[in-house]
């Protein structure tokens, strides 16, 4: 129990729930006002380190949240919710499966590991050999007339 400074008028925070998510905590505390209306207070709790003092501090963001408002903020979070729902399905059917990125990246580093194997001594004689291949990609690759 809480008692607000300079009265006799308790503070009470009524309920309070914690929610872990990852380096986050959140907490939901319902609490009430002078007048005994209850609110939600939302609060985003990340645990954060000080390099220049060596030690860990929690950085924390507020949400208020008054009766009035309650309905409004329950039916933009569950809009909110259903959206992502709807879309989320939609991103999974348009994006390619998730190991065709593994293998696009093992490519690329094949590529980068072929690039890296080359030595100036094998450029040596085929100069001439690259350039006449330079110019038979060019013909490819001219516009028809």
């Amino acid at each position: 129990m809480m008692e607000e400074f300079g009265t006799n008028v308790p503070r009470d925070d009524i309920y309070s729930k914690a929610v872990r998510a990852g380096k986050r905590t959140y907490f939901f505390d319902v609490k009430s006002t002078r007048s005994n209306e209850l609110y939600l207070t939302i609060t985003e709790s990340k645990r954060r380190f000080n390099q220049q003092t060596g030690k860990f501090f929690y950085e924390k963001h507020k949400l208020f949240l008054y009766q009035e408002d309650f309905d409004k903020f329950k039916d933009a979070l569950n809009d909110s919710f259903s959206a992502i729902e709807r879309l989320q399905g939609e991103i999974l059917k348009e994006s390619p499966p998730a190991d065709a990125d593994k293998k696009e990246v093992d490519a690329d580093e094949k590529e980068v590991k072929k690039a890296s194997d080359i030595s100036f001594e094998d450029l040596g004689d085929k100069k001439d050999e690259g350039e006449k291949q330079d110019q038979d990609d060019e013909e490819k690759h001219k516009p028809e007339e």
